[in-house]
């Protein structure tokens, strides 16, 4: 099942459980997990990207490693929320996500790189050590994005 709506997501995930947050980007994907109560985001690590079956192989593995009971995939919209081709393109790795079986909440990415980027250049992190990050710290952003959201409307995992 994908969704764009935390309700839905929710309701397929009737025992709450660990979520996994994917950032999903043109050469990496950023991952990132939450506890079981849906509290709060932490990055886990980078995939560099290449052919599906490979990136299948190794998100079903974290998936299965990490036991996760759902994926929040960040969704890049433009500006205005239109769809873009990034945007159709993560679409298209989503629906190729089907056979984990696990629920995927399709989540408004817009403004994830740009808030990570901005707090890694508060925190006066050289270009080499924000470029080695902000692929998993977006991922654990827009993961902490969507459990907030269902924890504002009381929706999910009880602690």
């Amino acid at each position: 099942m994908i969704t764009t709506q935390p309700s839905e997501f929710a309701a397929a995930l009737p025992d709450g459980g660990r979520l996994g947050g994917l950032d999903v980007g043109t050469k990496t994907i950023g991952l990132a997990t939450c506890d079981a109560s849906w509290s709060f985001a932490s990055p886990a690590h980078t995939l560099a990207k290449g052919k599906f079956s490979a990136d299948f192989t190794a998100l079903k593995a974290w998936a299965t490693q990490a036991r996760l009971a759902g994926l929040v995939v960040g969704l890049p919209l433009n500006m205005d929320g239109t769809d873009s081709s990034r945007t159709q393109s993560v679409r298209a790795f989503a629906r190729n996500l089907a056979p984990l079986g696990l629920p995927l909440l399709l989540w408004d990415e817009r403004w994830s790189t740009a808030a990570v980027e901005r707090a890694m250049i508060a925190e006066d992190l050289s270009r080499a050590r924000r470029a080695e990050r902000v692929d998993r710290l977006a991922a654990a952003y827009i993961l902490q994005g969507a459990i907030d959201a269902l924890a504002r409307q009381n929706i999910g995992s009880e602690p």
